[in-house]
């Protein structure tokens, strides 16, 4: 059933309410309730699978594709990895407190500037279960209640875990979720500046569209990566085949994962065919330039619509560039601001590519799969934000604050 108008105001106002007292609140009860949470969790695991199967049927029902299904899909393994990332961001310093920066004035005020937290964030997010989890633990440990709206096609499996967050939050009311309404919901959602703070779209170009469209609330997208790996003249050939290999199939229906492949002309004689021999036996279809299909006849053609594309899927677009400079031109102009790869032993070009491509994360010699707020030692992640304001990359703690300016005076007047 959808929630109405006037529910969605209810629920984020009794969020703002629990998010004053849980502003102030010591980090032991944090750390204390994302325990609870994590026990919650194993404890009550063929609970969460047994929703999580009706969700997988309806989506199979539903034509859900193969990089859908398996963002859905929870089984024991990846119960038990949620539970260890909660405990994971119990185990972190709590942001809320930290002093920034401080000075003393010259008339003898002391100025610290203090981190803070945010107060209401709203999450909207499309058939990722754990990030029901994941936001809530990151929300609470530093000091934020939280708003979930997941998608229809993961209800069953977000209002367990909701429910089990919801039942362990250190503050009632802490956490919220609204119940999978249609469009209309989303937008009253995003007009609740009274209430929310900030909200967190992790999804397509779609709910990123439909979001701009009438937020009035603040905004951090968490949207689409359509990533590259770029492989250099001077890069070692063994290890641009296993950093490809990696950012494209190790798990392709991931924002993180390459949509692109470009090779320096200097060795794509050489390199190409390596390459698409091992992509093509790992299943990927390949879609190439006319450089390419030049040295792979049976290379299918690669359209502009193709290098714009984040496929989610064992597709993947190639190029052949002649220069670093041309990989970063690429890359600035398909890219979505994600994460982007260069092998190379050039420091020369592996410095151009960090100071040239306008990317969230730029690797040098590494695949784009280490996007992941668990893997940059944040505990877990809310999206990555392909923004400049405020957050960029993996959304965690610190990015779930904001400061404030704490002065202490003694008996101080302005003349």
């Amino acid at each position: 059933m959808a929630t109405t108008a006037a529910t969605v105001t209810d629920i984020c106002r009794a969020a703002r309410e629990a998010s004053r007292k849980l502003a102030s609140l010591p980090t032991s009860e944090k750390d204390a309730a994302l325990h609870a949470i994590a026990d919650a969790l194993e404890a009550r695991t063929a609970e969460i699978l047994e929703a999580n199967a009706r969700d997988m049927q309806a989506g199979r029902e539903n034509g859900l594709d193969d990089a859908l299904l398996d963002r859905l899909m929870l089984n024991e393994e990846r119960v038990a990895a949620i539970a260890r990332q909660v405990r994971d961001v119990a185990a972190l310093p709590d942001p809320v407190g930290e002093v920034i920066d401080g000075s003393r004035l010259p008339n003898g005020l002391d100025v610290a500037k203090v981190r803070t937290p945010l107060g209401v964030v709203a999450v909207v997010y499309e058939a990722r279960p754990n990030v029901t989890i994941d936001a809530a633990a990151l929300c609470l440990k530093s000091g934020n209640a939280i708003v979930l709206r997941g998608s229809s096609s993961a209800a069953h499996s977000n209002q367990v875990l909701a429910q089990i967050a919801a039942e362990h939050a250190p503050v009632e009311g802490a956490v919220q979720i609204l119940t999978g309404g249609d469009r209309s919901e989303l937008k009253d959602l995003a007009t609740q500046e009274e209430y929310v703070d900030l909200i967190v779209p992790r999804g397509g170009e779609g709910l990123k569209k439909a979001l701009s469209e009438v937020a009035t609330v603040p905004v951090i997208y968490a949207a689409s990566g359509n990533c590259h790996v770029y492989v250099d003249a001077d890069a070692d050939l063994d290890m641009a085949v296993k950093i490809t290999m990696n950012a494209k199939t190790q798990r392709p229906g991931v924002c993180n994962a390459a949509e692109t492949l470009l090779v320096h002309s200097g060795i794509a004689q050489e390199f190409l065919p390596r390459v698409l021999a091992e992509l093509r036996e790992a299943g990927v279809e390949i879609r190439g330039d006319e450089r390419v299909r030049a040295i792979d006849p049976t290379v299918g053609e690669a359209t502009e619509e193709d290098f714009a594309t984040e496929f989610l899927s064992l597709t993947l677009a190639v190029g052949v560039v002649d220069s670093v400079q041309e990989a970063i031109d690429h890359v600035n102009r398909f890219g979505s601001g994600h994460s982007e790869a260069i092998v190379t032993r050039s420091y020369e070009a592996a410095r151009a590519f960090e100071l040239g491509v306008d990317a969230a994360c730029v690797y040098v010699n590494a695949s784009t799969r280490f996007t992941d707020g668990g893997e940059f030692g944040f505990g877990a992640e809310i999206g990555n934000s392909t923004q400049k304001l405020h957050a960029r990359g993996p959304i965690g703690l610190r990015e779930l604050c904001s400061f404030k300016y704490v002065v202490r005076g003694d008996g101080h007047v302005r003349s």
